[in-house]
């Protein structure tokens, strides 16, 4: 295996395999990941606040709008017009749902007269950043968090089930290439090393002028929980509209939020 000091992109890894046993066992920390968020709420509202655009958010696979709603209530108070997708749960791209999302995010934008920010967990992720590149006039900035869009389509320890809930095989080069592209507009993937069920390599997009990557501390089932994925979303959010930065980590939150470009798997 390659050994780089920054991360470029999942290619310098060659062929990836899904988290092993000891990470799927740190899945359990989802309950305490919500629990802090909880207790830390005082401090999460101290984050930068929004501005009244909406934001849409997808959740993950075999998950519904109950899983986004603690996340939604937390930017709503943020200053944020929040959505559900309004589809019950998740079970891919089934016959009418990309269409259906298609008319949501229509529908919100015509509303609001403003462009839509798009937050995805997971599978939820892979419909933000593909309606972000169908509509981008449509879509302010993607947020993902642990969506697997680039490397080995089998390094997840979710294909079979997603293969059985969808009825679609894994692996093919012509349904899984276009995934790797990013959108073209800011685009935020917030992702963990001890991620229990996606690599976290496949989470990792190469870095641009409108693409960039956030490592926190937190379990897959726990991403749209986590405190620090929180603070982090409210602060991509809060950013003035055709003035994208990448997230800075000086100060504290250097200690908080590890370089994502460093060596290491852990």
């Amino acid at each position: 295996m390659k050994q780089t000091h920054h991360l470029e992109h999942w290619y310098d890894y060659g062929m990836m395999r899904a988290p092993g046993m000891l990470r799927l066992a740190l899945e359990w920390r989802a309950p305490w990941e919500y629990g802090a968020s909880l207790v830390l709420r005082p401090l999460l509202e101290q984050a930068p606040r929004g501005d009244g655009h909406p934001v849409l958010l997808f959740p993950g696979l075999l998950a519904s709008d109950r899983t986004t709603s603690p996340l939604r209530g937390f930017l709503e108070k943020q200053g944020y017009a929040t959505y559900g997708w309004e589809l019950g749960t998740n079970k891919g791209p089934r016959d009418g749902v990309m269409d259906a999302c298609r008319a949501r995010l229509a529908a919100i934008h015509k509303r609001h007269r403003r462009r839509v920010s798009l937050v995805g967990w997971s599978l939820g992720g892979i419909y933000a950043r593909e309606f972000a590149k169908e509509s981008p006039r449509a879509v302010r900035l993607v947020i993902t968090l642990g969506t697997p869009f680039t490397g080995h389509p089998k390094a997840t320890n979710a294909w079979r089930l997603y293969e059985k809930v969808t009825g679609h095989r894994i692996g093919s080069a012509e349904l899984h290439e276009p995934l790797r592209m990013p959108p073209p507009v800011p685009t935020t993937s917030i992702f963990s090393r001890s991620d229990g069920i996606v690599a976290w390599q496949c989470s990792i997009e190469k870095p641009g002028p409108l693409h960039e990557n956030i490592e926190v501390e937190a379990s897959h089932l726990g991403l749209g929980f986590n405190p620090l994925a929180w603070y982090a979303i409210a602060d991509r959010l809060a950013q003035r509209e055709g003035r994208w930065k990448p997230f800075d980590r000086d100060g504290v939150r250097a200690w908080l939020y590890r370089d994502p470009k460093r060596a290491g798997w852990f």
